[in-house]
């Protein structure tokens, strides 16, 4: 393993382009395949593409706070202490791996966005204490606790059919409560088994120790807040009032205390940016710290803010298209009864690559899958969880949900891909077993 892991890596660092890049060849592909594959002139794929350009706009801003908000958080004095006094514990490099990636699946499992950030700030921590652990893969091995994101209790597809009045309801005969879908025996299985044995699989690929590649001293350097004198004013005191941060932050926790009393544990995207502002809010202790601290995060978000547009149009140009559908269509005609959830999870694999969004995958494959499970006699929940699955398994290789981790370790993609592919190889073996025979 460790040779093949030695050549994946060469292989990616070679030839994987920057993320940037990633995108516009992807881009030009689907434009090509659209008029390949569908009736779309390129005249009709351009604009397919630019209407679907700022269809992510609400999403990027939700990943750019709970990006910049998580680093907020983590360069509180508090936090710090928490996450140096955690990673203190940890003395060996074999721990580190194992230890990252048990700690990124369970925060990934309840929340994504909760998991992708928590994982990479956590090892980013570590690589500070513990000597000779290689940072790619430490990095890598925060980032493969994602791939249990859509089976976990934030997942888009479950949650969405088990909401009153979703967009396919008339065609299930209702809705499908989580316990057929996120708490089934095959869903726990392939969650469970991925638990006990991913964080054994991501130290198995630890490099030999001459390869190790340790981490840039320079990626931990923080940079020093400093503050000019206070003065006699009311702006001066203000930024430096602690007060303010008191009533700031007792209208946040008395909001998220109503909303966990009415709603439960109901965690989205939104609730986890309102967690981690908050916090960072109250841990930073004055206003001027906290936006020192924000000034510096927000510059970790340039990937995302020029990257997820060009995602949003070739998902326009795979959905407005038809070109999503002609894939799944393919996987289903070469499915039997045995094979079909198999197949609907392959699909949804490669669907994944150009539409890295689960609500957007779901709808664009949800009538051609839930019609083609009616037509079979297979079970609609299952269906709906294949895809899920699908759509979580291939993002081991898609930079799209890597970007947060990235920004927060330093690294580029293909740093961190060789391992992945590897992560994508041994999941997906345990995620087509959890599908064909439970």
């Amino acid at each position: 393993m460790k040779f093949m892991t030695k050549i994946a890596n060469a292989l990616m660092e070679r030839y994987l382009p920057d993320p940037y890049i990633f995108v516009a060849i992807l881009t030009v592909l689907v434009l090509f395949l659209g008029i390949i594959l569908t009736p779309s002139t390129p005249l009709d794929m351009i604009v397919y593409w630019g209407e679907g350009f700022w269809g992510l706009l609400n999403f990027t801003m939700q990943m750019v706070i709970v990006l910049a908000a998580g680093h907020v958080l983590a360069n509180s004095p508090v936090f710090k202490r928490f996450l140096s006094f955690s990673a203190r514990k940890i003395n060996k490099p074999s721990s580190a791996i194992i230890i990252v990636t048990f700690v990124s699946i369970v925060a990934s499992w309840i929340n994504w966005g909760f998991g992708l950030v928590i994982g990479a700030l956590f090892a980013k921590e570590i690589a500070r204490h513990v000597k000779k652990v290689d940072y790619r893969l430490l990095i890598a091995s925060a980032y493969s606790g994602f791939i249990v994101w859509h089976g976990g209790l934030a997942g888009s597809i479950p949650l969405s059919i088990a909401t009153p009045g979703h967009p396919y309801e008339d065609m299930i005969g209702g809705i499908i409560p989580t316990t057929q879908t996120i708490f089934t025996p095959y869903n726990l299985f392939i969650v469970i088994v991925i638990a006990l044995t991913l964080p054994f699989f991501n130290r198995w690929m630890m490099p030999k120790q001459e390869d190790v590649v340790e981490v840039d001293p320079e990626l931990l350097l923080e940079e020093e807040q400093r503050f000019p004198p206070a003065e006699k004013t009311f702006a001066s005191w203000t930024e430096r009032s602690f007060v303010l941060t008191v009533l700031i932050g007792l209208i946040g926790v008395v909001y998220l205390i109503y909303h966990f009393a009415t709603k439960g544990f109901a965690l989205d995207l939104n609730i986890v940016n309102t967690i981690f502002i908050i916090l960072g809010i109250i841990l930073h202790g004055t206003p001027q710290r906290f936006l020192a601290a924000a000034q510096n995060a927000i510059k970790t978000t340039t990937g995302i803010v020029f990257q997820f547009p060009f995602y949003a149009g070739i998902m326009g140009m795979m959905t407005l298209s038809g070109l999503a559908g002609v894939f799944s269509v393919w996987f289903l005609s070469i499915s039997n009864d045995f094979t079909f959830y198999l197949f609907t999870f392959f699909s949804a694999g490669l669907v994944n690559f150009f539409v890295p969004s689960g609500g957007g995958q779901w709808a664009v494959q949800a009538p051609i899958m839930l019609e083609a499970a009616q037509t079979m006699g297979a079970d609609f929940a299952k269906t709906a969880m294949a895809v899920a699955w699908g759509d979580a398994w291939t993002n081991m290789i898609q930079p799209f949900w890597a970007l947060p981790a990235l920004a927060i370790a330093g690294l580029k993609a293909k740093d961190i891909m060789g391992f992945c592919l590897f992560v994508l190889i041994f999941t997906g073996i345990i995620i087509s077993i959890g599908l064909l025979f439970l």
